[in-house]
């Protein structure tokens, strides 16, 4: 059961151990553009019956609009790469005061408008282990330099300290095959490991089982079980730092065309 917590007396955020003695894994997990929502705090229960302590900060801790508005998508918070690092480290810091925590074995999620900054802390950071990224990262707008995230996603992406899972869906509005592949093609020029997926018939956000429209169950359940696999794998040493693994599958129609993709409700 994930609980409310406050960090540096400053962050709101949710915490969940699993039952059991000894060290276990953690995860940082993010939300969504909407802050922390029920699909929020539904996916850190799931890593934390998956066996790994988990925390769900709010990256939102600045914004001083319309929480409601925000909830709902009517508003945006931007996010800023140089309070992001300070925000996450200070988690960070929270967790290495649980004894049941692994420092040695830290992943972070992002989703969608978060799925940036787990690449940024894994290029900005040595602590973390693994990346896991859901339908984020890669929009048009990532690649360029803005003032508030200088370095493009492809230069973070190139710096990163560790292993990724990325999973899509072929029905994203936002985010077309063409960013998949160049991004995919970055992490293998830059020699990283990684395990990137493209779901047949899922639109974007389509684990989110709060948004009828969207949530597909079949791909969700496979999707779920690559990230939870690629994880477990990564705590017990099967992602070594002089192989490289590459991993990228993806099912699309041969008529597939980015300009005639829709939002899911």
């Amino acid at each position: 059961m994930l609980t409310p917590i406050k960090i540096e007396n400053r962050m709101n955020a949710f915490f969940g151990k699993p039952a059991g003695d000894g060290k276990k894994p953690a995860v940082i997990h993010l939300h969504e553009r909407y802050g922390i929502v029920q699909h929020t705090t539904d996916l850190g229960e799931k890593f934390v019956q998956q066996g790994y302590v988990t925390i769900v900060p709010d990256l939102f801790s600045r914004f001083t609009g319309d929480r409601d508005k925000l909830a709902k998508g009517d508003d945006r918070c931007d996010l800023d790469d140089g309070e992001v690092l300070k925000d996450i480290d200070a988690v960070v810091e929270y967790l290495r005061a649980v004894p049941e925590v692994d420092m040695s074995r830290i992943a972070i999620s992002g989703v969608c408008q978060t799925g940036r900054q787990p690449i940024l802390m894994a290029a900005k950071r040595d602590y973390i282990a693994a990346v896991v990224m859901l339908y984020g990262a890669v929009y048009d707008a990532d690649w360029k330099s803005h003032p508030q995230r200088p370095e493009p996603v492809d230069k973070l992406i190139e710096q990163m300290s560790c292993p990724m899972v990325a999973v899509f869906g072929e029905l994203d509005n936002l985010i077309p095959l063409t960013n998949i592949v160049r991004m995919v093609t970055t992490l293998a020029n830059a020699k990283k490991s990684f395990d990137v997926r493209v779901y047949a018939g899922a639109p974007h956000g389509f684990l989110n089982d709060t948004m009828p429209g969207r949530f597909r169950a079949e791909q969700t359940q496979a999707a779920w079980s690559q990230i939870t696999t690629f994880l477990d794998r990564v705590f017990s040493g099967k992602y070594s730092k002089d192989r490289v693994i590459w991993r990228f599958e993806s099912d699309s129609s041969a008529d597939y065309d980015f300009t005639k993709m829709k939002r899911w409700e």
